[in-house]
């Protein structure tokens, strides 16, 4: 299996939906993994598995803010783009049927 370290600004779409689903409440010391990079620099990173890849997503004190605020930045982002996101749609049809 690939491993990469990334940054969760550099993610796409369908690996940060992983993220928030890996992690929906925030990670927590126990979800931490720690090591020195080529640099000898300490990093700290949280686990994402795909099928074929394990991402090492660098922590910082934004990335605690961004899956905070995941939900409504991509909400945003789809309504600028036109795109209706399946959980609006799935709300909106719970409307109509009551």
């Amino acid at each position: 299996m690939l491993r990469k370290l990334v940054d969760y600004k550099k993610l796409d779409h369908k690996v940060a939906a992983k993220l928030i689903e890996s992690y929906p409440h925030g990670y927590g010391d126990n979800d931490i993994i720690v090591f020195k990079n080529a640099k000898g620099e300490f990093v700290e990173a949280v686990e994402v598995k795909t099928e074929d890849t394990i991402y090492l997503v660098r922590i910082s004190k934004s990335l605690s803010n961004f899956i905070a605020n995941f939900d409504e930045a991509i909400e945003k982002e789809l309504e600028s783009t036109g795109t209706e996101t399946s959980a609006s749609a799935n709300f909106e049809d719970a409307e109509e049927t009551e």
